[in-house]
């Protein structure tokens, strides 16, 4: 069956946005069991090990609610000891039933890393991956089969605080210079412009990420195969580029005093209290920046502009994280039951609802976020690139990424030896 027509929208056009940003949210504690949970198993029925991040953690605890046939114990982690302890525990033999997998490649946690050394199960045979169009099969799928389940794509742009921008005056740009300009004007009324928490390691590529497309694949769309062709690169790339603009903004003043010792908790409080007026941010975390606000209605999102006319203005969109099977799991026919429940249509939509995400396939009954409107223009117009480390080689490039911001952050070193120390790690065998 063809999907070439998404209730309106053109798949080819708007499933550009395939992608695997590895980088969501993050949660205190370590593995702290929460949710809906079980001490063992009665009358034949499983229990299921779950571990997720915490973006998953309000889907996940409707979902497995809903899903009689196992129980679950469930954990939500931070994203940097789920790239840790999770993967120890897949190369050990002990691993979760169902844990977290990033979309694509990119990192130690993303499905190609994990699929390639056998630790994922093939969940090809189920029913809902046949509706995975061909532009995001890279985002779930290596060498044609599908190791990852995810209900659908989010968007990178500036989630604002309304009444900060009323305020000041101000209303969200549409050009780098408008941008500039409204920054000032909420700097000059006393609030922190953007409130950036580079503490955080998966913090520090989102500006980056939202610049990239204006500057580099709107100029240059066959960028990432001519980087995996070795005939481009980072430094003679946008890149460098988006990350002067990125420093622009420090040197300007208009993010909050030390960046380097600030978290994601604090960065989604300062915009949610009003401290600040925006940050830039995947819209997976909207949940939780709802939460810390007084009222869900403060809080708005707009295509974070990284270019000089409207015109030019590209976002990032990509497959959000998801859930993988253990292909040790004692379980493994149990997991992979409760994976085809999610794929059914209304649980798509329960999941994608609850992260403000667009879901993966959509039906009359299916609801887009209304913070998301203005990113469906891009969408629609073939204006949206995958999340920039789906494409990359190895599962070091992003945490280069994550280092080279902060020591740009902290002045140790430049935007010049930071893409080619990128470039360096690219390029490793």
């Amino acid at each position: 069956m063809a999907f070439d027509r998404l209730d309106g929208f053109d798949r080819r056009q708007f499933l550009r946005a395939a992608g695997g940003l590895a980088a969501v949210t993050a949660l205190p504690g370590a593995l702290a069991a929460c949710g809906s949970s079980s001490k063992g198993s009665s009358g034949g029925t499983p229990t299921l090990r779950l571990v997720g991040v915490a973006d998953q953690q309000k889907p996940l605890d409707e979902l497995t609610k809903l899903y009689p046939q196992a129980k679950f114990t469930a954990s939500y982690a931070p994203t940097d000891q789920v790239q840790t302890a999770v993967r120890t525990q897949l190369g050990a033999g002990n691993a979760p039933d169902l844990h977290v997998v990033y979309p694509g490649n990119g990192s130690a946690m993303s499905m190609a890393q994990i699929a390639q050394a056998g630790l994922l199960a093939d969940l090809s045979s189920e029913q809902w991956t046949q509706l995975i169009p061909a532009n995001f099969k890279p985002a779930f799928q290596l060498q044609g089969k599908t190791y990852i389940y995810s209900a659908g794509s989010s968007v990178i742009g500036a989630i604002y605080n309304k009444k900060v921008f009323q305020q000041a005056g101000v209303q969200p740009p549409k050009t780098w210079s408008e941008l500039l300009d409204v920054c000032a004007k909420i700097k000059k009324a006393g609030k922190v412009p953007i409130a950036l928490g580079a503490q955080t390691p998966w913090v520090t590529q989102l500006i980056t990420y939202a610049l990239v497309p204006s500057t580099v694949y709107a100029k240059n769309p066959q960028f990432d195969t001519q980087m995996q062709a070795g005939s481009a690169s980072f430094a003679q790339s946008g890149w460098r580029d988006a990350m002067n603009m990125y420093l622009e903004l420090q040197k300007r003043g208009f993010f909050n005093d030390n960046p380097n010792g600030t978290t994601f908790e604090q960065q989604t409080s300062m915009v949610a209290t009003g401290k600040a007026a925006m940050a830039i941010q995947v819209s997976a975390v909207l949940p939780d920046y709802r939460k810390a606000a007084a009222s869900a209605d403060d809080l708005g999102m707009f295509p974070f502009p990284g270019a000089e006319t409207a015109a030019d203005v590209w976002i990032p969109a990509g497959v959000v994280v998801g859930l993988g099977v253990s292909a040790r799991s004692k379980n493994l026919d149990a997991a992979k039951a409760f994976i085809e429940f999610l794929g059914k249509q209304e649980n798509i939509d329960r999941w994608a609802a609850s992260v403000a995400c667009i879901p993966l396939k959509r039906s009359a009954s299916s609801k887009i976020d209304p913070v998301l409107e203005s990113f469906l223009p891009l969408i629609e117009g073939n204006k949206a690139v995958p999340f920039m480390d789906q494409a990359w080689p190895n599962s070091e490039v992003q945490p280069t990424h994550f280092a080279v911001v902060q020591e740009l952050l902290a002045g140790k070193t430049t935007v010049d030896k930071g893409l080619a120390k990128m470039d360096e790690i690219y390029r490793k065998k």
